[in-house]
């Protein structure tokens, strides 16, 4: 597991019962996990430090309990810089475990003493497109959700990074991919962390299992003849790490290294490891 040590703006303080107590900068954060099977807190105090609590409802969806006003606030990674704000369904614009991911993938660029053109597609509020930006990359940032999209742009420009090379797209990814394919467009490094389910800029529908082999072949038309690394990284319950990793062997023709695995937080002032997702990887 590759576990996310790095962090000084984020941090879990304790997680039980199904919950876990984060701090983001300076606001605590109660939030729903499935993994958190056990009742036991370790510190059951730092419990009442909490701003927002977001309770899941029988019926689907939930809600926040707020015990102070919260307006959005920035937290750092190293240089990065991303801006938080509570969302529905319990998210808050970042997953901090992919923290192993970024620093990964601004290692492979920064070696490469090259310009190096990245393609991240399912992009969300682009914490890895700032990532890549930051090491000497270009971007091109593709994401369904014109609201996601506008995000990854607030945090590229609190990271001070809107004046390096990026592109934006709101669009289906598959269309997107399909588009760049007549184009004759390339990329050296693909990135790509898709949903279980979800739907395109008009309508259309995604499903993992169905949907994810089909992209993974249009996306080898678009790599690069000299590429860089291929990362499929996901959230999607009772898939194995090593089916991404499959999908990368199948697919990929060029000679390099596949690894696969899961991705993790660590709790403060414990031993105690909370999994996070699963990731594949492939780089030459």
């Amino acid at each position: 597991m590759e576990i996310a040590r790095n962090w000084k703006d984020y941090e879990i303080i304790d997680m039980a019962d199904g919950q876990k107590l984060e701090r983001w900068g300076n606001v605590y954060l109660i939030r729903p996990d499935p993994q958190i099977i056990w009742k036991k807190k370790c510190f059951p105090e730092k419990w009442k430090q909490a701003d927002a609590i977001y309770h899941r409802s029988n019926s689907g969806g939930g809600h926040w309990e707020y015990k102070r006003k919260l307006e959005p606030w920035q937290i750092r990674y190293h240089d990065l810089c991303f801006q938080i704000k509570p969302m529905n369904f319990k998210h808050t614009g970042l997953f901090p475990e992919q923290a192993v991911n970024w620093d990964w993938m601004m290692q492979k660029v920064k070696q490469e003493n090259r310009e190096v053109k990245i393609l991240n597609l399912f992009a969300y509020t682009g914490g890895a497109t700032v990532a890549c930006l930051k090491a000497g990359a270009s971007v091109c940032h593709v994401d369904s959700s014109k609201g996601m999209v506008a995000w990854a742009k607030e945090n590229v420009m609190a990271s001070q990074l809107q004046d390096k090379k990026i592109r934006y797209i709101v669009d289906d990814v598959i269309k997107f991919v399909q588009r760049e394919i007549r184009r004759g467009n390339s990329y050296d490094g693909i990135i790509m962390d898709p949903p279980s389910y979800g739907r395109g800029a008009n309508g259309e529908i995604w499903k993992f299992e169905d949907n994810l082999e089909d992209l993974v072949q249009l996306c080898m038309k678009v790599l690069s003849k000299n590429p860089l690394f291929f990362l499929i990284n996901s959230y999607t319950t009772g898939i194995s790490s090593h089916v991404l990793e499959n999908l990368l062997k199948l697919y990929i023709p060029k000679k390099g290294k596949t690894t696969c695995g899961e991705i993790g937080l660590p709790m403060t002032d414990s031993n105690l490891i909370l999994p996070c997702g699963i990731y594949a990887r492939w780089e030459k």
